[in-house]
Parts: structure tokens; sequence; C-alpha cells
């Protein structure tokens, strides 16, 4: 069995920032793989993903690695093209295709102790979907697809639909402030982490950009910081790394404070670069032992 089975469309991704266009492959799945390679232990990882013949170059990128990669033949790639302004919290996003969306049916054979889920449209993975895998293992879910909602070419949010039936399902959910909000109706940080976790989440991981990140879990908010950049180069995929550096160390039997702070560090060094992170574990422990900034735990 697999410790930790990632599932996510790899996409096309045109990113353009004031600084330049760069075209790359992308999608929760291709920077959660590429990063987690990075890792010490990262043998027993498991990427399950989508896309056309014509993009399996990515596929390949991946393999040669090492990496344990399952492909499920897809019509179409995802197509992404993302524009950044100066502040790099602020993002807007149009969808030029769309892959095939996963399916109970195409994912019987995996086995693993966490699953997460990448989302990036509302229709990758059904209601079924989400209680097949949180039946089979710890279910993670970055909810930032499910609030997406494709017209023509341009992306709007959406509130999700049949959100509190999912829920139930999912043991650790990711949400920016944004998603939050759009999720539960509320402003206030906490009070929509409350929420969440009312609705069925065990885990609820609110990502705040460079105000850092709040856990709520077992009862407690951890206020995770964010580490400082030493320069600001590419926000693609920071919340992808996150994610992957806290279940990381959760599979590792870390506590809440201790993963939380070791995905902050780890989004810290890949902000720092375009591309995925491909720094170092030992370089992470080291933003976090020489940091003066602390976790808040209430």
């Amino acid at each position: 069995m697999n410790d930790i089975c990632c599932i996510g469309h790899i996409t096309l991704d045109k990113i353009i920032t004031p600084k330049q266009t760069t075209y790359m492959p992308g999608g929760t799945s291709y920077y959660f793989s590429h990063g987690i390679y990075h890792l010490n232990d990262w043998k027993n990882y498991k990427l399950v993903t989508s896309l056309a013949p014509s993009e399996y170059t990515a596929v390949d990128e991946l393999s040669q690695k090492g990496i344990n990669v399952e492909v499920i033949p897809s019509r179409k790639t995802v197509y992404f093209e993302n524009s950044y302004g100066e502040n790099q919290n602020n993002r807007t996003q149009r969808v030029l295709a769309k892959a095939d969306p996963f399916t109970v049916e195409k994912l019987q054979q995996i086995e693993a102790r966490f699953f997460h889920l990448g989302s990036l449209l509302s229709d990758d993975f059904s209601l079924e979907v989400i209680k097949y895998l949180s039946q089979k293992g710890i279910l993670s879910v970055d909810a930032q697809g499910y609030l997406r909602e494709v017209r023509g070419e341009n992306v709007y949010p959406v509130d999700w639909t049949g959100k509190e039936e999912a829920l139930k399902h999912i043991h650790i959910l990711k949400v920016n402030e944004h998603e939050a909000k759009v999720l539960t109706g509320l402003l206030d940080y906490q009070a929509a982490a409350l929420q969440l976790a009312k609705w069925g989440v065990k885990e609820v991981l609110l990502t705040l950009g460079s105000e850092g990140s709040l856990i709520y879990a077992e009862g407690h908010f951890y206020q995770i910081p964010a580490y400082p950049p030493k320069e600001v180069v590419d926000a693609t995929g920071c919340g992808d790394t996150y994610m992957l550096g806290y279940l990381y160390m959760r599979n590792k039997g870390a506590s809440y404070e201790e993963a939380g702070c070791f995905a902050a560090a780890l989004s810290t060094i890949k902000l720092e670069k375009s591309g995925p992170f491909r720094g170092t574990e030992e370089e992470a422990w080291d933003i976090i032992r020489n940091s003066k900034l602390k976790v808040v735990k209430q």
C-alpha cells in the first residue's frame, strides 16, 4: 500500500506575471509530485493522473525520476491560463480546454493510507468518488476546483454544490480565505473553520497567503506563521506545496503544529522560484529553526 496517493489532472499552464510569460505543465498533481520527490521519504508515493496522450511527456518526466505514476487516458488535457499582478495573492484564470473527470470505476485498484484529491474544476471528482475513497483511506481535498465554474473560457467563483454531504466524508480540507468565505458565508477565519468542522471536516487548513495559515483540529486552533521569502517570484503551486508538506508530515505521525510549520516553510522556498518546489527537507527545517515566528495555539 502507498503512504500518499495524489489524484488529479496534470494541466497545460500559461503563467503570466509582470516579469514574464511562461508555458509549462501544472496542476495540483504536477506540483505535488515534483515537490515530494525532493523530500527524503518519497518512494512510497503514487500519482494517479489523467491527460491526453499528446501531453504524456509531462508524465514521462515524473516516471524517469522513479515516481510511481498511473495514467488514465483522457480525450483532452486541462489548459489553464493564470495571470498574476504585482500582488502574487491575486490571480485571474481562463480555461482553454477540459479533461475527462475521474470515476470510481477507474480508481478501483488504487490503495493508499492518504488520498489527496487535487480538484481543479467542479466536475473533476463526483460525490460518489469522495464517498468511495473516504472508505479506503484518509481523504484530503483541496476545495479550489469545486468553487470554479467554467463558462466559455472564463472561470467564475461559485459555491460547492452538495458541499454539506461531501464534507461529511472529507477528513482534511484545504481552503484559502476566499474559498472559506464562499463556502461558509463568514468573513471571520475562525468562524469559517468552525463551520467547516461542524459540517464534518476533521482537519481544516485555511491558508492565508502572506498572513500564514490557520489549522483547526480536535477543538484547537493553530495559527501557523508565514516565513518571509527572500524574494517573491512565483506563487503558482504554493497551495499544493503546502499540502504535500502537511500530508508528508502527518503520515509520519507529526502533530498539527509541526506539520503546519513544515508545510509553510516548503511554501516559502517554493515562492522564491518559478516551477515546483525544488528545495530540500533540511532547508525547510532550517527556516523553522532560525525563525523567531511561533505558532499560536488556542
